[in-house]
């Protein structure tokens, strides 16, 4: 069920001196709704903390016998260490006289602690989705007031399999993952003490979701209710948590009403739609309504109908998955499935803020249908 509440209040101690990540990828720094935003883009690695003569926290972890994950949890409090193991680990820092490094433990710039966003896209693509803006909203609300900071990683596949070990040791409040694979999600897991991916992932790791088959199975429900028989659907590429659940969502729903299966894959992209779109009607020109599994990749869709020469909604209705601001602003209007982007992406910061993770934690937001103009009744339904 969704959580509840009041917004978190972040604070926590702001100077930190000296960057350990200086020269090493494009950075673009921001204030945002009072809360300092660092994003870096491209390939963000970086290489370390300078070789010091203190104890670290890796130390720590040989000393114990434990995963610099499990370091991490004691020294911030955080659940999924045994009692007798979270003594242990107190004495081994005591013994080594262990103090956490604020430049391991922050953003260079610094001023508190941070919520890293790892998100695995086209840099291009973040700049211009409406997800991640909405995500990055609801981030933002909930650090607002507070002296916590947010950076954000946008890296391809290849450039994020380095980034669990690189970022183990300087991980304050957490992690939030998107798009990241599974394999990946569950070494980001193990290696650091606060990780939570805005779909279901790894088995193990904290996630934030969606009841998204039930939300697409919604839509095809709407689309026949108002006469709509000839159903086709656009998903999103496989391997995508939240778009193989659309997809099951879609293949419930049309085996419910004996409809036949038109689909077809791509990515989330505007691109996709129009392209596959193009398909679908070369294939199956009777299609009389398409749901599509992203509103972004949906006025692709539109666009391909519109030059095809078939009206919305009269000829094809359109529903798409987000309710993001593309579909209201859409001609004609878009019906959508509602996805509350900002308040999952602050209920994962609050969960984090307030060191509440632990392993198989999931919070799940229901999924609903914003009926608008695309989808309206077929002509031999009015």
């Amino acid at each position: 069920m969704p959580m509840r509440g009041q917004a978190g209040q972040a604070r926590f101690a702001q100077t930190i001196p000296q960057q350990p990540y200086a020269g090493l990828e494009r950075r673009i720094e921001e204030e945002l709704d009072g809360v300092h935003v660092l994003f870096i883009v491209a390939c963000p690695l970086y290489s370390g903390l300078m070789a010091q003569s203190r104890p670290t926290l890796a130390d720590v972890a040989r000393r114990a016998g434990v995963s610099k994950a499990a370091v991490s949890r004691v020294i911030n409090d955080a659940p999924g260490v045994a009692p007798q193991t979270r003594e242990h680990v107190r004495h081994v820092i005591e013994a080594l006289g262990f103090r956490p490094d604020p430049v391991a433990r922050a953003l260079a710039s610094g001023h508190g602690e941070v919520i890293e966003l790892v998100v695995v896209d086209d840099p291009a693509i973040f700049g211009t989705s409406p997800y991640y803006g909405r995500v990055t909203a609801g981030i933002l609300q909930e650090l607002a007031g507070g002296h916590a900071q947010l950076r954000v990683h946008v890296v391809d596949e290849a450039g994020a399999r380095a980034l669990p070990a690189r970022m183990a040791d300087a991980v304050t409040l957490g992690v939030l993952l998107i798009n990241v694979p599974p394999a990946l999600a569950s070494e980001f897991h193990d290696r650091c003490a606060q990780v939570v991916a805005m779909s279901p992932s790894a088995p193990g790791v904290p996630y934030i979701g969606l009841e998204n088959a039930e939300g697409a199975r919604a839509a095809v429900a709407h689309l026949h209710e108002t006469g709509r028989r000839t159903i086709a659907a656009l998903h999103g590429q496989a391997g995508n948590a939240c778009a193989e659940a659309r997809r099951e969502g879609y293949s419930r729903a049309i085996r419910e009403f004996g409809l036949p299966d038109i689909s077809a894959t791509g990515k989330f992209r505007r691109e996709d739609g129009y392209r596959l779109t193009q398909q679908l009607l070369a294939t199956h020109p009777d299609i009389d309504a398409v749901f599509v599994g992203c509103d972004l990749m949906a006025t692709g869709a539109m666009q391909a109908l519109a030059d095809a020469g078939r009206r919305i909604p009269a000829d094809v209705a359109v529903v798409g998955f987000d309710d993001s601001v593309i579909a209201e602003c859409a001609t004609p209007p878009m019906s959508s499935v509602h996805q509350p982007v900002e308040a999952m992406a602050a209920a994962a910061t609050r969960a984090m803020v307030r060191r509440q993770l632990a392993p198989h934690w999931r919070c799940v937001f229901p999924a609903d249908l914003r009926v608008r103009q695309s989808s309206a009744a077929s002509s031999q339904d009015r």
